[in-house]
């Protein structure tokens, strides 16, 4: 098993002037980093790649989709437009070499109707993910799509690991996997064992976050439970660190993180880290 950190918890984006945090990452003791190009134009995707394997380090990307790009609107041009983007970042994962691209990449992130997923919704969702999961598989055969089910308020279309089983299933192809997060699955799961079993393969990336986004081992996500089922299911992929600094405005409003969630962020990366190993290896030794 890997563990990874999130660049947002340093970074707002990610330039050619943030370069030097993955050598930070790597001495933290991380063995991959997780970028989101919110500066696509911006993103210095090569140097990332050559970076990245001077250090040994591995690259994943995310992304949560604007509104005006969302593959389930009602609006033709939108949907059109959410698949041309999706494939231009996808170009930049690629270029990256990244190993998994996930987070709200089925949806617009944030996107409410006031009521239930549609069937039209499901059906452009489907239609429109089988197109750039097809797009994927040309340009970077290897690269793991994860759709990562979110809670009730930022979406109403993928809530749970069931949902996001259902909707890879449906699209069909192979290299479209489940993102799980536990801090959504804290408000939507009935059980992190029962999701995470009734998962099994098909996971293929996951968030490590606490319930209130602090320190991992400070709040009240099983952990151990949360260890014990992955190893059960044979999961041995990226576990990654997602937490977000309250001093970046943007962030902070798309994530409301009002509060300062510990001393530093390198606090947060360091502690947590060391606190998920602590519990991987006492479920590997029992």
């Amino acid at each position: 098993m890997k563990f990874g950190i999130h660049s947002l918890l340093f970074s707002e984006t990610f330039l050619e002037k943030d370069l030097p945090r993955l050598d930070q990452f790597k001495k933290m003791g991380f063995d991959a980093v997780e970028i989101i190009p919110f500066d696509p134009e911006g993103f210095p995707a090569s140097k990332v790649k050559q970076a990245a394997a001077g250090l040994g380090l591995e690259i994943n990307m995310g992304y949560g989709m604007p509104g005006d790009k969302n593959i389930i609107s009602p609006d033709p041009a939108a949907r059109k437009n959410g698949v041309a983007f999706s494939k231009r970042l996808l170009d930049l994962a690629a270029e990256a070499d990244a190993k998994v691209f996930g987070g709200v990449i089925y949806c617009g992130w944030g996107y409410l109707t006031g009521k239930m997923r549609t069937e039209n919704e499901w059906s452009w969702g489907v239609e429109s993910y089988r197109e750039i999961a097809a797009y994927a598989q040309q340009i970077a055969p290897d690269l793991i799509l994860g759709i990562e089910p979110v809670n009730r308020f930022e979406s109403h279309f993928i809530n749970t690991a069931g949902d996001a089983v259902r909707f890879i299933r449906a699209v069909g192809l192979p290299n479209v996997k489940v993102h799980l997060d536990t801090f959504h699955m804290i408000r939507e799961e009935d059980s992190f064992a029962g999701a995470i079993s009734a998962t099994g393969s098909d996971i293929g990336y996951i968030h490590a976050c606490e319930n209130q986004r602090g320190v991992p081992g400070r709040g009240q996500i099983p952990w151990r439970d949360f260890f014990q089922a992955l190893q059960a299911v044979g999961y041995d992929g990226c576990v990654t660190i997602e937490s977000f600094d309250p001093h970046m405005e943007k962030i902070a409003k798309l994530c409301c993180i009002w509060r300062q969630l510990a001393d530093s962020p390198e606090q947060l990366a360091t502690e947590g880290l060391a606190w998920l190993k602590k519990v991987r290896k006492e479920i590997e030794n029992k």
